[in-house]
């Protein structure tokens, strides 16, 4: 890993703890559709996941996490969903069966790894090696998107 990547999950880590408080607090739980779709797609605990509709999916405050993660492609304005731990946050109007078993994928994969700091590590080690497209737990969650209709939250 280099120091690039090192300084930078500490300042992740903080951030995504922040907003995912914050989801926790303020976010929807998953209705009995969504739930069947996290756990069509491997969650163990759908129960715990919130979903949040925005306008604009959050980005970082850090000037260094913010370029990385405009840079490697996994922040853009076209965005329709980032997963932070169980919490999600969707932009209003893309809260596809598509979208949501995808950010339901990195609830499972958070899951696997036993924490946030844990999955971060490895995702932006991922990201910003080899870029959003081809980060292989980005690759696993589009293998596991489902095709369907609107999910209204």
């Amino acid at each position: 890993m280099t120091n690039d990547i090192a300084s930078l999950i500490p300042v992740a880590i903080s951030w995504i703890g922040a907003l995912s408080d914050l989801i926790a607090r303020t976010g929807l739980p998953l209705n009995d559709a969504q739930i069947t779709i996290a756990r069509s797609v491997g969650v163990v605990h759908p129960e715990k996941i919130r979903l949040l509709g925005v306008d604009a999916i959050p980005v970082p405050d850090d000037a260094k996490l913010r370029q990385a993660a405009h840079s490697s492609g996994l922040l853009s304005p076209n965005m329709a969903g980032l997963t932070l731990g169980y919490g999600i946050y969707i932009r209003r109007g893309q809260a596809t069966t598509r979208l949501l078993s995808h950010e339901f994928r990195h609830v499972y994969q958070y899951e696997q790894a036993g924490s946030i700091e844990s999955f971060i590590s490895i995702y932006l080690q991922q990201i910003l090696t080899v870029g959003y497209q081809l980060a292989p737990l980005e690759i696993d969650a589009r293998e596991h998107e489902i095709q369907g209709l609107t999910a209204r939250y």
